[in-house]
């Protein structure tokens, strides 16, 4: 199909400029554009019709990865190529990597964004839960110049949801330095390579001593929305790395919490399955990752 029409095609060249126009239409008449790769889609068949896009592609200061002491701070323009291809993101930011190199396919990745991602909030989409596990922060900026900073559980609502308001641009997302020892991972399972998950995990573990000290479970997919598991992760807690007995536990009490549903794709048992069979897998790489 072809989109309704279009009355303003903007392409500002800051985040003041965006917001600005934004501000000179009503409520849902006008949209950011990131990387285009699903909002387009929604344009064509009508499901979003828009009278302005806006193109956040030119604007400064929403791009790159910068990696200091106190974490890793990305910009929402940042596309999953190039996450995925920086060798900075180790260790507890390694699930970042593993999920930006799968979404998709070639295309998506060299043009989708992971503020698009966050924002757009997909029902099988591979960030929002990869966001969760990491324990990113998303920084908002409104139109009267004010910020302010979001956990990315408290940020993502259900599928297509999210907290920020009307007149709010994404400007970074934040992940906080590991204290000690950490290590993360992202997997996910559709029908075919490349697909978008029926079931996507994310687990990312500090550990003190071989054992992990702290965990988080998130699991993406799942009609409600991406969610922590804290019966997963309390279970983790103790758990040495190579114990696969206590993995195996820790990923079946998430499963046995986490709600899941039937669809075409798949049913509500063979999801938890993949929560057990998945989880073990990227809490074992998680641990592995951990020890460098």
């Amino acid at each position: 199909m072809y989109p309704a029409p279009i009355d303003e095609y903007v392409r500002p060249a800051t985040v003041a400029d965006a917001l600005a126009a934004l501000g000179r239409y009503d409520e849902g008449d006008a949209v950011f554009v990131a990387g285009g790769q699903s909002l387009m889609q929604a344009v064509k068949a009508r499901l979003v019709r828009p009278r302005c896009l806006i193109d956040l592609q030119s604007v400064s200061g929403l791009s790159g990865i910068d990696v200091g002491a106190d974490g890793v701070r990305i910009g929402p323009m940042t596309r999953y190529a190039e996450i995925a291809r920086d060798e900075r993101l180790t260790g507890a930011c390694a699930a970042l990597r593993d999920a930006a190199g799968r979404v998709g396919d070639r295309q998506v990745r060299n043009r989708g964004t992971i503020g698009g991602s966050l924002c757009w909030n997909y029902v099988a989409a591979c960030m929002p839960p990869t966001a969760i596990g990491l324990g990113a922060s998303l920084e908002l900026t409104a139109a009267d110049g004010g910020t302010r900073t979001l956990a990315a559980e408290d940020f993502i609502g259900g599928p297509l949801e999210t907290a920020r308001e009307e007149n709010e641009i994404l400007t970074a997302i934040t992940i906080p330095a590991a204290a000690g020892s950490a290590g993360s991972a992202y997997k996910k399972w559709g029908l075919v390579t490349d697909a978008l998950p029926v079931i996507g995990v994310c687990v990312a573990l500090e550990v003190a001593d071989g054992r992990c000290a702290s965990g988080r479970v998130a699991v993406g997919g799942l009609a409600n929305g991406p969610t922590r598991s804290g019966a997963g992760e309390e279970a983790l807690v103790g758990v040495a790395a190579g114990d696969g007995d206590g993995i195996a536990a820790a990923l079946a009490k998430a499963a046995d919490e986490i709600e899941t549903q039937d669809d075409l794709w798949a049913d509500s048992d063979y999801r938890k399955q993949l929560i057990r069979s998945l989880g073990a897998e990227v809490t074992a790489t998680a641990f592995a990752r951990a020890a460098g």
